[in-house]
């Protein structure tokens, strides 16, 4: 089992970047699929970006060329850099921890909010 935290999150104005961070805590991180989703009241959570235990990475066509999914496996966290902020950017970010043989996982979320 995986304890997620999110941090990073805040107020940034259009064009702006911000870095978000998941720290983990449990067994075996490197082994999990990882993933960050976010979420507009309202409307269903949607993916942002993924990267698989063998770093294989994807992105949202909306965010492709904006936003950089990394992992450091040895500190056991998850990043997203997400550079040319934009107002639909706006939402609540989640860490996403996958392994078959476990489960998933989730964070709490941290607020990312572009405006200026």
């Amino acid at each position: 089992q995986l304890q997620l935290v999110e941090s990073g999150g805040g107020l940034v104005q259009p064009g702006g970047s911000l870095r978000l961070s998941c720290a983990a805590s449990g067994n075996f991180f490197s082994l999990y699929d990882m993933a960050w989703y976010r979420q507009i009241p309202g409307k269903q959570r949607e993916l942002v970006a993924r990267i698989t235990a063998g770093q294989q990475i994807s992105y949202a066509d909306s965010v492709l060329d904006r936003f950089t999914i990394s992992r450091d496996n040895p500190e056991a966290t998850l990043f997203l850099q997400m550079g040319s902020l934009e107002p639909e950017d706006t939402a609540v970010y989640y860490c996403n921890a996958e392994l078959t043989a476990v489960g998933e996982f989730w964070g709490q979320g941290t607020q990312v909010t572009v405006s200026s």
